[in-house]
């Protein structure tokens, strides 16, 4: 238990010593290129081939154009610097300035047209080659916190941010934005006057990834050597495995699963998959362990005469879809437990230690569920009040890293304990041809099996059943 608390607490110092913040978010401002031919050329917003510009739309140049001359330009990154494969993915935001105007307000229910183009290119000489080029349509929100006269014209809308795009693969050293805000009779009509457009880039840290491929690739042979451990140890038993153990294997997979660094493959590949994969991953995970937990529980209520049979958890498993709350079934199945204690103190000495095996099992693995569950909320709310990092001495702890690594770490920790306490025994391997135990059954093939949970010797059955 000891190298498991040690396990735990370097994973959150990983995270919280060594791994940057998370994520980075830069702010962009478009600059104002002038299309006047309108044609489908890229604008650059600097460097020896940036297009003619204008600052204000109060300039002189300005009144002599029309809105459809003009292109919202961005460049990322920012001059001096480069995009890396390590930074895994951007999201990108967009940010309208608009000022108040009597006779162009923002309508209720706007609808804000974009017409928007990305192009990359390798190094700073290159032509630049088209990603993509798309017309979308976004909502605008926007509120006017100071009455709507004439006085307060000039005066700035709080506009939400607007989602913009989503790259699941950063394969391309630059990148070009180009958008255009295109105006007609029934188009952006009623979207009030636009001063600015700014894009705010979100993309994971190159080294926050660095340490995150690297716990991956740390945990997931280890993970999978122990589900394969463990369903060797079940295929050594005399009998068919059940279907807690079967549940077991499967949420030993899903682990597995998740643990594989395919993030690796991305720093040559350009999958832009990759940030659609990764949720298939980690729903593959939290739907094992729900249904985990719900037939742990069930396999638990031990005078049930439908256990081992999949068709009897056919809507608990349903409320694994619909999210429902597992700490129900935790609550009940408690006072099962409980009512079987109760009960110890009339059973012959051998039943008695073998229920108390089970209770122990379980009310451990419980203990642990909480404490799994109650740091993953800890962790959160730190994650939700801090500022991101905290100054110890001379040191930075970056709690966000340091709750993403920790978690991580101990989803995999929790996993393992499972595989570990429902192991059957090394000495309850296949028994020998002519062993007397091998007749006399005085249960039913299905009672039996029934009896056949988490961990539990099979051998120890026999007797109390004797």
């Amino acid at each position: 238990m000891e190298d498991r608390l040690t396990a735990q607490i370097l994973s959150i110092l990983v995270g919280a010593l060594i791994a940057p913040s998370p994520t980075s978010a830069i702010s962009y401002s478009a600059t104002k290129c002038i299309n006047r031919h309108r044609t489908c050329v890229w604008l650059v917003p600097w460097g020896s081939n940036r297009c003619q510009q204008i600052h204000s739309f109060d300039e002189p140049l300005a009144k002599t154009l029309d809105a459809n001359d003009i292109v919202f330009a961005v460049h990322v990154p920012l001059p001096n610097t480069e995009m890396s494969p390590w930074f895994q993915y951007i999201l990108a935001v967009l940010q309208f300035d608009i000022t108040f105007k009597m006779i162009n307000q923002i309508e209720d229910d706007a609808i804000v047209t974009i017409d928007a183009a990305l192009a990359y290119r390798d190094d700073l000489v290159s032509e630049w080659t088209t990603e993509f080029h798309s017309v979308e349509q976004r909502p605008l929100r926007c509120t006017f916190e100071v009455p709507k006269i004439y006085e307060n014209e000039g005066r700035f809308y709080q506009c939400e941010p607007i989602p913009f795009m989503e790259l699941g693969s950063v394969a391309h050293k630059y990148f070009l934005i180009n958008i255009r805000l295109p105006v007609n009779d029934t188009v952006n009509v009623g979207i009030g006057e636009i001063k600015d457009v700014h894009i705010v880039g979100i993309h994971q840290n190159g080294g926050f990834t660095k340490v995150w491929i690297s716990m991956k690739t740390v945990f997931s042979p280890w993970m999978f050597v122990a589900t394969a451990w463990y369903w060797h140890r079940i295929s050594l038993m005399a009998r068919p495995p059940v279907l807690l153990e079967k549940v077991i294997f499967a949420l030993g997979i899903s682990m597995t699963f998740l643990n594989v660094p395919v993030e690796w493959f991305s720093m040559g590949f350009e999958w832009t998959w990759m940030l659609l994969f990764e949720d298939v991953q980690q729903g593959v995970f939290y739907s094992a362990l729900f249904c985990f937990w719900i037939i742990f529980c069930g396999e638990h209520v031990m005078d049930q005469s439908q256990r081992n049979r999949l068709s009897a958890y056919w809507w608990q498993v349903g409320l694994v879809v619909f999210g429902s709350s597992v700490l129900l079934i935790f609550d009940l199945s408690e006072r099962n437990i409980s009512g079987k204690i109760h009960q110890l103190h009339a059973m012959p000495e051998a039943k008695k230690l073998h229920y108390k095996g089970i209770i122990f099992r379980f009310k451990f693995l419980m203990l642990v569920t909480l404490a799994c569950a109650a740091m993953t909320v800890i962790f959160f709310i730190l994650t939700q009040v801090s500022e991101g990092h905290w100054h110890w001495g001379n040191y930075d702890l970056q709690i966000h890293s340091g709750f993403l690594t920790g978690i991580y770490g101990m989803w995999n920790l929790y996993v393992f304990i499972i595989i570990f306490l429902c192991a059957p025994s090394h000495k309850e391997y296949r028994n020998k041809p002519g062993d007397s135990r091998q007749t006399g059954t005085l249960e039913k093939p299905e009672s039996r099996n029934a009896q056949l949970t988490c961990g539990e010797p099979e051998a120890t059955e026999k007797v109390a059943e004797e």
